[in-house]
């Protein structure tokens, strides 16, 4: 579908992070500057002082359980031969730029799978306010590392050269994967402190422990895995990133390696408001993640609350 000819209404840019180790960025409201604009009659949104990164309406669970959020969303095909660095894909993208620009997430697939096995995932993210760059791989049995690296050409192609970088606030990108990919995205989030967050569902890795990582992560792993065995991937993962990370660990209940390809309440919930806390750093959405969810499809759930 073509793009809008219309250009983009931007907001301010994110502010740099802070170098680590110290606290992310926290959004006060400035009550002073508040009271005294109400006084004369021009005060601005209480929503703008707070966090110019809120997209969309504040959230309930009917709506991030929703198959869509409340943006009306385009795709448009990226060709193998227009990009360097990975192997191509579909981005997908809200229509409307009336809110501002839009953080970014690149997602890829696991082994010997294509961007059709995360294709829900594109959809169901940006019409939550993102832009989603599903991606297929240079070949189907890169390793983690390597889809690590795509997806960091994914992000670079996003903000540099792509036909939706003028919809993207550069400073607020994330990573996301399955299987060999969720591995992926551990690693680029190793490589890149950067990232505002990563998401691993079901991931597989050679490598353990990621002590190094400083971008708020979460583990999503499956009872029933016999690929990925939580036991071996998922759970160290978790266990071995920084205790002063905030990071999550989900495991879904009788669910197995392949359940992420899938749609899914549970995974598109937790991703959306796991995202939307780091990514636009929206507080609405911390009421989902802490305290720990005590949801029937959820076998077992750590964090490292609280996130602010």
């Amino acid at each position: 579908m073509p793009l809008p000819s219309r250009p983009s209404s931007r907001r301010p840019s994110r502010p740099p992070s802070r170098p680590w180790p110290g606290p992310r960025r926290r959004w006060r409201p400035v009550a002073l500057t508040a009271l005294l604009a109400l006084t004369i009659g021009h005060a601005a949104p209480a929503r703008a002082a707070d966090n110019p990164y809120e997209r969309g309406p504040a959230p309930t669970v009917a709506s991030i359980e929703a198959p869509r959020g409340p943006f009306a969303v385009a795709d448009a095909a990226v060709a193998p031969s227009a990009v360097t660095g990975f192997g191509g894909g579909t981005v997908w993208y809200p229509t409307s730029t009336a809110e501002g620009t839009f953080g970014a997430v690149a997602i890829a697939p696991g082994y010997k799978a294509g961007k059709a096995t995360i294709a829900w995932l594109g959809p169901r993210l940006a019409s939550q306010g993102f832009v989603v760059l599903t991606i297929d791989t240079l070949t189907p049995d890169d390793p983690p590392d390597s889809r690590g690296t795509q997806l960091l050409a994914a992000l670079d192609y996003l903000v540099g050269a792509s036909v939706v970088r003028n919809r993207i606030d550069r400073n607020r990108l994330a990573v996301m994967g399955h299987s060999l990919g969720g591995g992926g995205s551990l690693s680029a989030a190793n490589t890149r402190p950067t990232l505002q967050a990563a998401i691993s569902l079901t991931g597989w890795h050679t490598t353990k422990n990621w002590p190094d990582v400083r971008v708020p992560t979460f583990i999503v792993g499956a009872e029933d895995d016999e690929v990925a065995p939580v036991a071996l991937h998922s759970e160290l993962f978790y266990s071995t990133l920084p205790a002063t990370l905030d990071k999550a660990y989900l495991e879904l209940d009788g669910a197995t390696h392949a359940t992420p390809t899938a749609p899914n309440v549970t995974i598109a919930k937790y991703g959306i408001s796991w995202l939307k806390r780091f990514v636009d750093d929206d507080t609405r959405y911390e009421q989902f993640l802490c305290p720990a969810p005590s949801d029937a499809t959820i076998e077992e759930y750590r964090d490292t609350c609280p996130h602010s």
